[in-house]
């Protein structure tokens, strides 16, 4: 067992997400047991993925997306009562980590996907937006191609850029809009978990290829590195939960 607070000082050691000005609060969210002995991990907290917490005896469930997000309905009603309560009434601890995670050099999900697609000598380009090369220079299909066996999900892909893809640009989630921060930087590729309307005309018109590979699908990666971490950090059994998301 391991006190919760000695797990919560070790990830705002590692992830520093008072230096970030986000939309929703980075931390603890619910608070359940003072000791640890399981974590579950996983990219939402949703109700299936609660539930699947409860199953694997977990005394905490840290997600990259959680609730109380700006803007968003305050009272405790319908969705929101019947999640929280289910947390509550098993005292699980709820943890969400969303701009600190995304950002991390080792455990954030820009620097986890480059491993993932194979992207070499991963870099931050400008704010959150990653940059890096392929091994070898790829046509656009088999780079939607290599996007689609890592991860399990056929990308969208719009534009006309050059015919071969060596540089790429990256951004998971919804970062869509930061395709103009990859054309600045005369990248071949941009790749994010969704995408506007606006980023078909974009990539049409500015000449770059743009894949859209899922928001759930390109932020999967981050928060289970941060809880294979906390494993190797305290001995704590560690469990990270996919729970599918087309989107």
């Amino acid at each position: 067992m391991t006190a919760r607070d000695s797990v919560i000082a070790k990830i705002n050691e590692w992830l520093t997400p008072s230096e970030f000005q986000d939309y929703c609060p980075n931390g603890l969210q619910v608070e359940g047991k003072t000791d640890i002995s399981t974590i579950v991990t996983g990219v939402t907290a949703s109700q299936d993925l609660i539930e699947a917490a409860i199953v694997a005896n977990a005394d905490m469930l840290i997600v990259h997306h959680g609730y109380f997000w700006k803007g968003e309905d305050q009272t405790i009603r319908g969705m929101k009562r019947e999640r929280l309560k289910r947390l509550l009434d098993n005292d699980i601890n709820l943890l969400a980590y969303h701009l600190p995670l995304d950002d991390h050099p080792e455990y954030g999900n820009n620097r986890q996907l480059a491993g993932i697609l194979g992207i070499e000598n991963p870099r931050p380009l400008n704010g959150l937006v990653w940059e890096g090369e392929l091994k070898e220079p790829l046509t656009p299909e088999k780079f939607g191609l290599q996007i689609a066996r890592a991860l399990h999900r056929d990308p969208l892909r719009v534009g006309n850029g050059r015919a071969e893809i060596k540089r790429v640009g990256w951004c998971t989630g919804a970062a869509q809009g930061f395709i103009n921060t990859a054309i600045d930087a005369g990248l071949d590729a941009y790749i994010s978990g969704e995408i506007s309307e606006p980023t078909t005309h974009t990539a049409r018109e500015c000449g770059i290829h743009y894949y859209a590979a899922g928001h759930h699908a390109t932020e999967r990666y981050g928060v289970k590195a941060l809880g294979e971490a906390l494993e190797k950090e305290f001995g704590l059994k560690h469990r990270f939960i996919d729970c599918d998301n087309p989107v």
